[in-house]
């Protein structure tokens, strides 16, 4: 039987593609400069439209304008070229089921980006995939905030010590296992699969 009884996963970047060829590809596409999105993404005002939308507090649309503002782009479906590369990284939801088959509960939780009118989520069947689905901006509460990990916690029924968490951000991480989750770096797909499946004491495929 495994150590760990729940593993909750983090969206983007985790069971996407890594976002930083996420990036790299919308600024191919735009044609703009290397860098140009994550230099918005450090601005004190992009930072803040990112937390306001995570949160459900502004919409897409409002994100859209905004933030292509600050990289000079236009802001028409903004969201959606901006995700354009984050598709599915297969073999970590693989593991994912793997591990809900095996009686571990599974939850994502997500600082989401809104769903309309772009859903970035299509096509994952979360719902389908995990025990649990977790968005912040249908709670108001997001990552790195303590309570939306003991929210999720609570809807797998389990204690932080007896959960690993999967995430491409050290600072969620650190948050996390302050909580007493155990932590699980997300930015390389081949080693997160091989480290869930050594924790989780799971057979490889």
């Amino acid at each position: 039987m495994a150590a760990y009884r729940g593993v909750i996963f983090d969206f983007f970047g985790v069971l996407t593609f890594n976002m930083v060829e996420v990036i790299t590809g919308f600024e191919t596409r735009e044609g703009i400069a290397s860098g140009t999105f994550l230099r918005a993404w450090a601005d004190p005002r992009g930072q803040e439209l990112f937390r306001q939308l995570e949160l459900g507090r502004i919409t897409q649309a409002e994100w859209n304008t905004d933030f292509g503002a600050l990289m000079g782009v236009p802001p028409k479906d903004l969201l959606a070229r901006y995700l354009h590369d984050a598709f599915p990284v297969y073999p970590v939801i693989e593991v994912a089921r793997q591990a809900r088959a095996a009686g571990i509960r599974t939850a994502v939780l997500s600082n989401s980006l809104g769903r309309e009118p772009y859903d970035p989520y299509a096509g994952f069947d979360l719902h389908g995939t995990f025990d649990e689905v977790v968005l912040s901006a249908e709670h108001g509460v997001r990552k790195p905030d303590p309570a939306v990990f003991r929210l999720t916690l609570g809807k797998l029924g389990l204690p932080a010590e007896e959960c690993l968490f999967v995430d491409d951000s050290e600072e969620n991480l650190a948050a996390a296992a302050e909580l007493g989750l155990t932590p699980v770096l997300g930015l390389d797909e081949k080693v997160v699969v091989r480290h869930l499946r050594e924790l989780l004491r799971l057979p490889g495929l």
